[in-house]
């Protein structure tokens, strides 16, 4: 895992958040990581569910969460991305006139998720073939929600698979917008998990709605980790 990277573009990192929703991490895996982490999908025992999209109206294709505890490369990066992300956390809210505010550390916010009753795990990995896709939706689990994941490319695009596309809409009374985030293997995309402030018609901050989702996969095998940072009930 790249950590100077992320200390290096953390300014940066919130820039793209304030102004588009979404933030590019390249080359925050290298290849070997990427591949170390596709190999997990078919050991059972790592995982607490699976999830086949087509028997719940999410598209195609298949995911599964993680149980506890998570890979030791997953728990790093779950770890050291949490308190890179707090400060544009906090500021949102302060924005958006809500008083709730994130503690500084993963542990902490957990601590508060499981008191909660939110105590299963949300780092899942997903697998796409050929025709599947993720209708656009956001990841809420329960009353605690930390408003930004992280989704990590783990495949080569133009090599292993083709389309499968990371796509992201944001919609503003009037308006919708789409944004299709280009990522190679090892890059990651911050986003924002359901919404985030945004200037309105008079200046003043508002909620925009936004939503994610993959394009229908054409050719080839397409696997990625996604790390979203509050558990579920």
């Amino acid at each position: 895992m790249q950590t100077s990277l992320l200390a290096d573009t953390a300014v940066d990192m919130a820039a793209a958040l304030d102004a588009e929703g979404h933030a590019l991490l390249p080359g925050l895996l290298a290849p070997a990581q990427c591949a170390a982490l596709a190999a997990l999908y078919p050991q059972d025992a790592l995982y607490r569910s699976t999830v086949v999209m087509a028997s719940h109206g999410f598209g195609r294709g298949e995911y599964r969460y993680f149980a506890y505890p998570l890979p030791p490369l997953l728990a790093e990066l779950r770890q050291a991305l949490y308190p890179r992300l707090v400060p544009t956390a906090n500021r949102w809210n302060q924005l958006l006139g809500r008083a709730l505010r994130y503690p500084a550390t993963l542990d902490a916010f957990l601590a508060r998720c499981h008191r909660a009753g939110q105590t299963r795990p949300t780092p899942l990995i997903l697998s796409y073939g050929p025709g599947d896709y993720n209708c656009l939706h956001q990841d809420l689990y329960g009353e605690h929600v930390f408003p930004l994941q992280v989704a990590i490319l783990l495949s080569r695009p133009g090599v292993d698979f083709s389309g499968g596309e990371f796509v992201m809409t944001e919609s503003r009374p009037g308006e919708q917008r789409a944004h299709v985030v280009p990522l190679a293997q090892g890059d990651g995309v911050v986003f924002a998990v359901h919404e985030r402030p945004g200037p309105g018609a008079t200046g003043r901050m508002r909620r925009l709605a936004m939503r994610h989702g993959v394009s229908r996969l054409l050719a080839g095998q397409r696997h990625t980790v996604g790390l979203i940072f509050h558990d579920a009930a």
